[in-house]
């Protein structure tokens, strides 16, 4: 069964990302500004290298990190299912862009019994998919689901900082509330036209598919937001342009500063509504969780968070329900 009901239902299966990333041989200053200063300056420092080769110390402790989570994951009888790794041929196709197989939220997303493969924005990104897809074959095919993917984004000029028209949808702008789905948009990642394609699918399942501005420097919604159960979020308000959509306005907050945001305090992972997982950075956070009776699970994520991400971004549930 392929169904995911919303962000805290019980996890039952779930992807969880590689840790791969290969620098590009360009970078793009404006595709780097939700980035620390050390990670952007890594980027140029370090241009046309693999991480792993780069950094051998640190992309051991990363793989930890992802492998810390499966076991938590584990704890909970959660079915945790990996991605391949890279091809060769995958790593040179991307040219000057660079390459990455690292978040498993943005490529592909579920709504309901929707799988739907992404359309990134960022040039490192646009065939991040193709690790995936081999799990496609086992898990979705044989399943009675929806599989569709967003057309892919138009080939834009150079020169243009935007990337185009897209259409851009990123998995980890998507939040699921039942029969209504959040799409942030900041400019870095999801956009309008993507947010519209996804309006015309789900809209005659009964879906409603309400659009979120957000602040230029936080690259998805989910590190602006964390619906931990039914009634209570983690969220930045200052990253909500025009403030909080109108069903969550009564909702429980734990409030986050922008700084703390960008550094993925929101992106942490219900396993249930009973359990929730974090970054022992943001003990704070977790206490105040905790003070709701949950249980929180901490696990060092600071690897994987240098790169834009955290435990959110590292899974992709295929089950919750």
């Amino acid at each position: 069964m392929i169904f995911v009901e919303n962000e805290f239902a019980p996890l039952k299966k779930v992807v969880l990302a590689q840790s791969e990333f290969g620098f590009p041989k360009e970078p793009r200053p404006e595709d780097l500004r939700f980035l620390s200063k050390e990670a952007v300056h890594e980027n140029f420092e370090n241009k046309g290298k693999d991480y792993a080769e780069a950094f051998p110390e640190l992309q051991k402790q990363w793989e930890s990190e992802r492998e810390n989570l499966k076991k938590i994951l584990e704890k909970y009888d959660v079915e945790v299912i990996r991605p391949r790794k890279l091809t060769h041929a995958e790593k040179s196709a991307v040219g000057n862009a660079g390459y990455s197989n690292f978040f498993v939220r943005d490529p592909f997303f579920t709504v309901g019994n929707f799988v739907v493969e992404s359309s990134l924005r960022f040039l490192h990104r646009r065939n991040e998919v193709f690790p995936v897809r081999d799990l496609f074959l086992q898990e979705i095919y044989p399943q009675d689901c929806c599989y569709i993917a967003v057309p892919q984004p138009e080939i834009s000029d150079p020169e243009d900082s935007t990337l185009g028209k897209g259409p851009f949808l990123e998995g980890g702008d998507v939040l699921i509330l039942g029969q209504q789905v959040f799409v942030g948009n900041s400019g870095l990642a999801s956009n309008k036209l993507g947010i519209e394609w996804l309006r015309k699918l789900l809209k005659p399942s009964g879906y409603t598919v309400e659009e979120i501005k957000l602040h230029p420097d936080i690259l998805h919604l989910d590190c602006a937001l964390g619906l931990v159960k039914d009634g209570l979020m983690i969220v930045c308000e200052e990253a909500f342009i025009d403030g909080l959509p109108p069903t969550l306005r009564n909702w429980k907050k734990i409030d986050v500063t922008l700084n703390e945001a960008m550094n993925l305090a929101t992106n942490g992972l219900s396993i249930s509504p009973d359990v929730y997982i974090t970054d022992p950075a943001f003990k704070h956070l977790g206490k105040q969780v905790e003070q709701q009776g949950i249980t929180v699970e901490y696990i060092d994520f600071s690897i994987s968070r240098s790169f834009g991400g955290s435990f959110r971004c590292s899974t992709q549930p295929l089950l919750r329900h």
